[in-house]
């Protein structure tokens, strides 16, 4: 996808600051340190779109970015760090769990796992989740550059046997770029998927008010 625009819109904490609009939604979850922001910025061809800090945890809002004019990117606060106060991180999982459960832009979910090791008990339970509520997802294995070819092919094997062959997942580095091209493949059948649910919808809505 060529990228002609990407701006900052706002970072919300509550529904009431979300974006109005009625324009497809990706948001990219994923352990703080796992290189959501990174990968986010390669995406888009940016360095510095989104920041990156060295003191994971940064990102505490949800944050909406308009891409192209036509879809938004939303980068989900980062989980399972400790040195974030209590008391933050008390306040992230309502935040997190209401724009996932409710937000009706959201056509899918990038969950990014350092491919170097097996998924958290916190990746884990977003996963499950994800596939509770029948969001549309694919999991991102970050910093493939570290692995070698055999290495992946492992690990995608170890997946595999623990989630299915249903899981989609592919391979990325924010270093080098590696699996850029399949990860946008992934994200316009998210946004188109989502497009004829939603014409779908109304479509019914219009039958429904259809004078008789």
């Amino acid at each position: 996808m060529k990228i002609t625009s990407a701006d900052f819109v706002r970072g919300a904490e509550d529904r009431k600051d979300y974006p109005t609009g009625n324009l497809p939604e990706i948001a990219f979850a994923g352990r703080s340190n796992v290189g959501k922001s990174s990968m986010i910025n390669t995406m888009l061809g940016r360095k510095n779109l989104v920041r990156t800090s060295k003191s994971p945890g940064l990102t505490r809002k949800i944050n909406f970015f308009l891409i192209n004019r036509v879809i938004m990117f939303v980068d989900l606060p980062g989980y399972g760090y400790a040195s974030v106060p209590m008391e933050v991180r008390r306040s992230w999982a309502p935040m997190v769990n209401t724009y996932l459960n409710e937000r009706s832009q959201l056509s899918g979910v990038v969950v990014i796992v350092d491919s170097r090791r097996e998924p958290t008990p916190l990746d884990e339970e977003l996963i499950r989740f994800l596939q509770f509520r029948s969001i549309p997802f694919v999991v991102a294995m970050s910093k493939a550059d570290k692995l070698g070819q055999a290495e992946r092919a492992t690990m995608k094997r170890a997946m595999l046997e623990k989630w299915g062959s249903t899981i989609s997942m592919e391979f990325f580095s924010a270093v080098s770029g590696f699996g850029k091209k399949p990860m946008w493949k992934r994200l316009f059948e998210f946004e188109r998927d989502w497009r004829a649910r939603s014409d779908t919808e109304i479509k019914n809505i219009e039958k429904q008010t259809e004078p008789r």
